[in-house]
């Protein structure tokens, strides 16, 4: 039976949740760490790959073995009695996936709720290297804002704290206003990303890498035939738009070489240069012993059929502009 939470819906009770009874209950819409992907705005994870997990046509990732992930997860009730220690707050687990109550496809885990006289807020806690301390200079990232955003919008709570360990020894707290504007432009964003979800149509690919991988991943193998797009108007204006970009780019590159060969004969044979708003450097490699493995392969075939391992062929995606008759 549901019960409610503040704003939210109690959906499922974690207490004695099973892994697998968790990723089940995830399926059923975007969670708070899904948010970000959800909307474009993660720098690891693509729309389309969120899209193949909850269409279940592709299993998520098991992080669960990842170092940083054990972790993050040893840690957090450690930072969360920092956090209460340093702010003198009590917080306390919610043990509880959250629904929200007029977009059933949001959901929420929060790891600490903090209580307060005047209004409870939300205690998301995070552990990061000391190598990602410069993303966290100017605040929060905007993936964690979007995870943040998306519990108030679940909880109904007016704020939130961020507590981060970065690189083992430097805890910061950070706060963040439930802004009702950007809470309803993640809504109508996720509701498009959960729309896709729904009628099982894929969501415009982002240019990202992880976003190309999902497509080699969804369609791994070509069968031989070749379709005629050449009366779509939509897709002849993206192939024009494709052969236009690769000429800027390759102009692109051939004027930042131009421009590098220039100030590497400025250099000469000097290691360095500076000037008023940077420095460039140009050093000679160690010289390394590497394999010839075309001659490996001729003189001892049997080395490789012993130590070879097959590599799976990804498609290849080639541009082959019409050549104009002369």
């Amino acid at each position: 039976m549901k019960t409610r939470y503040h704003h939210a819906i109690r959906l499922a009770s974690t207490s004695n949740l099973t892994r697998d009874a968790w990723l089940q209950i995830r399926q059923q819409g975007i969670g708070s760490s899904d948010a970000a992907v959800a909307i474009g705005l993660s720098p690891y994870k693509s729309p389309l790959s969120l899209w193949l997990e909850k269409t279940q046509r592709k299993a998520a990732d098991d992080l669960s073995e990842k170092e940083a992930v054990i972790w993050g997860t040893v840690l957090e009730p450690v930072l969360a009695s920092v956090y209460a220690e340093r702010t003198g707050k009590k917080v306390r687990r919610v043990n509880a996936v959250l629904q929200h109550t007029e977009y059933p496809f949001m959901l929420a885990n929060l790891d600490r709720e903090v209580l307060d006289p005047a209004g409870n807020g939300v205690l998301e806690i995070k552990t990061t290297g000391y190598h990602s301390a410069p993303q966290w200079e100017e605040g929060v990232p905007v993936a964690y804002q979007c995870q943040v955003l998306h519990q108030l919008a679940v909880t109904g709570h007016a704020w939130a704290d961020v507590a981060v360990l970065i690189g083992g020894q430097d805890f910061r707290i950070y706060r963040i206003h439930r802004d009702d504007d950007k809470i309803t432009d993640l809504i109508r964003r996720e509701a498009q990303f959960w729309q896709c979800v729904s009628d099982d149509r894929q969501p415009e690919p982002d240019g990202s890498d992880d976003a190309g991988q999902a497509l080699q991943w969804l369609f791994p193998r070509d069968d031989g035939q070749t379709i005629d797009l050449s009366e779509s108007a939509e897709y002849n204006e993206l192939f024009s738009e494709l052969l236009h970009l690769r000429q800027s780019k390759e102009e692109t590159e051939r004027q930042e070489s131009q421009v590098k060969q220039r100030l590497q004969v400025a250099l000469g044979s000097a290691t360095a240069a500076v000037f008023q708003n940077g420095r460039i450097t140009w050093r000679k490699a160690k010289d390394r012993l590497v394999p010839d493995l075309d001659k490996l392969i001729l003189e001892h075939p049997e080395i490789i059929q012993q130590y070879g391992k097959p590599v799976v062929g990804s498609r290849r995606f080639l541009i082959q502009p019409e050549r104009s008759a002369s």
